[in-house]
Parts: structure tokens; C-alpha cells; sequence
């Protein structure tokens, strides 16, 4: 015990006490620097970047400014900074044998900054999965479904799949499939279906409806009516436009047929005996 504290007492009267305080001064001051750094920065390029970019830009400077400043402090105090860096590039190899699918999701989180398909906020489409980016890592993607799940999805998986930004461009189609019974006028059927979307204010002027008899069905003429809204606007007018149609039909009376099966039990089958009842006149 005596030894430890005449260690302590040594160390605190020598010339390494004063190298340990600089490194510490140094060190702090890293730090201060580096939080008035980045958030500068972040305030200088707010307009000119997006929420990933500023994040990024954010971040980037933060650890960069800190760890120049804590290998200075290292320094101070007498630590061989190359032995320091031959150790972690002889770490870095081996991490990355040890971890050839993190490298994988690193480059390809790389190739998503670089091509922008999507922001964060956007609206995008991987496989099943549906939901809002909330962050733009270099590992991963994070996602939150309209069920308020969070969903972490691999960026190698997003560069090797199908991804469909919903809420890329300003204006959506809602394409309509609408059946109608055989003896209907499809002119009559059109002139209604143009009326109503005539008279939605969610639907767009231009680009116009689109309205395409896509063939015969086996209860119902097949048609597809298109129409356009804004993107704020899509699950409105999506909503409201189908009970439009259906009090539109009802009022033109404009049937909206359903299957129709006719039961067969064989050869030997009896049709259904009809009997008709002749009603007598009351007194």
C-alpha cells in the first residue's frame, strides 16, 4: 500500500503529471471544438442539404475533429502513435475476414448515397414491407410501417431488390378495375365514371382520367378507370372515389353484377318442378 501511494505521490510531482493535465486540456478542448464545429456547419448548409446529408455532415465532422484532437493528446503523454495505427490496421484485416457481410452492407450503403433513390421521410416499398425512412445508415436502412413497427433492413438487400419510392413524385395514379353487368352502355357507363371524377376536387384536371374497357369477364364487362391526385392526397381521394361510383351507379342505375353459378349434379338430374297457382278473385 505504501508503494502504491509513493507511486501516486511520484507521478503527481513529476513532469508527467503536467504532460497528463495538457493531455486532458487537449482533450476537452477536442471536444468543445468539435461540438461548435459540426453544429456551425450543420446551420451553414442547412438549405443547401438534405436531413441525411446535414446528419452526415454532422456526425462526419464531429468524430473527425475528436479524434484529432484525443491522438494529439495521446501524443502528449508520450504514447507511440505508430505503433497505435500498424495495430489498428492489423485489426481492420482481420475485422474484415471476420466480417465480409458488414463490408458488403458498407459498400452498398455507399452506392445509396451516391444515387439517392429515396430520402429520409420518403415512402418506399422493399418486398412486403411498406413504411417511412426514418434513417439512412452506412449498414443498414431503418424504416417505420404504417403499424408503428420498426423495420432495419441490410443495405446489400436494398441494392439486390426491388425498391419503389412511393412518394418520389408529386402526383399519384389510382387506377380503378370496375366491373359492370353485360346489358350496361359502356358510353353511358364512361359519361358517369367522367362525371364523377368531373366533380372531385381531389382529382387532377391534367393529366385527365384515363378510362379503358380492358375486355369481357365471366359476370361483367371489365373496365379501368384512372385518375390522378397529389400525394398527400392519394388515400382520400383512393376512399372516397369508390362510394362516389357506387351512389353514382345506384342513381343510373348502372348495375354492378356478381357471379352467377348454375349447380349441375349430373345426367340424372330433375329439374325443379314450377307449379303456377291461379289466384281467385275476391268478393
Amino acid at each position: 500500500m505504501n508503494d502504491f501511494i509513493e507511486y501516486i505521490s511520484d507521478i503527481m510531482t513529476s513532469e508527467r503529471m503536467w504532460d497528463y493535465t495538457r493531455a486532458a486540456i487537449i482533450a476537452f478542448t477536442g471536444y468543445i471544438t468539435a461540438k461548435i464545429t459540426c453544429t456551425s456547419l450543420s446551420k451553414l448548409f442547412k438549405t443547401r442539404l438534405t436531413t441525411h446529408q446535414a446528419m452526415l455532415l454532422h456526425q462526419g465532422s464531429y468524430y473527425l475533429i475528436l479524434g484529432l484532437f484525443i491522438l494529439t493528446a495521446l501524443n502528449e503523454i508520450g504514447f507511440n502513435l505508430g505503433v497505435l495505427l500498424g495495430a489498428a490496421g492489423i485489426f481492420t484485416v482481420a475485422i474484415g475476414f471476420a466480417s465480409q457481410t458488414s463490408a458488403s452492407n458498407l459498400i452498398s450503403g455507399l452506392f445509396l448515397l451516391g444515387e439517392k433513390p429515396f430520402k429520409i421521410g420518403d415512402i418506399i416499398k422493399v418486398a412486403d414491407t411498406v413504411g417511412e425512412v426514418l434513417s439512412i445508415d452506412l449498414l443498414s436502412v431503418k424504416l417505420r410501417t404504417f403499424d408503428n413497427l420498426f423495420v432495419r433492413i441490410p443495405n446489400e438487400t436494398l441494392i439486390k431488390s426491388q425498391v419503389v419510392t412511393l412518394t418520389k413524385f408529386p402526383i399519384r395514379r389510382i387506377d380503378l378495375q370496375i366491373g359492370v353487368a353485360y346489358k350496361e352502355n359502356i358510353a353511358r357507363v364512361r359519361d358517369v365514371l367522367f362525371e364523377i371524377a368531373d366533380k372531385n376536387s381531389l382529382c387532377l384536371e391534367e393529366p385527365t382520367p384515363l378510362f379503358i374497357f380492358t375486355g369481357f369477364g365471366e359476370s361483367s364487362l371489365n373496365i379501368q378507370f384512372s385518375v390522378w391526385a397529389k400525394r398527400e392526397s392519394f388515400l382520400d381521394l383512393r376512399n372516397s372515389i369508390y362510394e362516389e361510383i357506387k351512389i353514382a351507379f345506384d342513381e343510373h342505375g348502372i348495375e354492378i353484377p356478381f357471379p352467377h353459378r348454375t349447380i349441375y349434379t349430373g345426367a340424372e338430374t330433375i329439374p325443379f318442378p314450377i307449379k303456377t297457382v291461379e289466384s281467385k278473385p275476391s268478393n
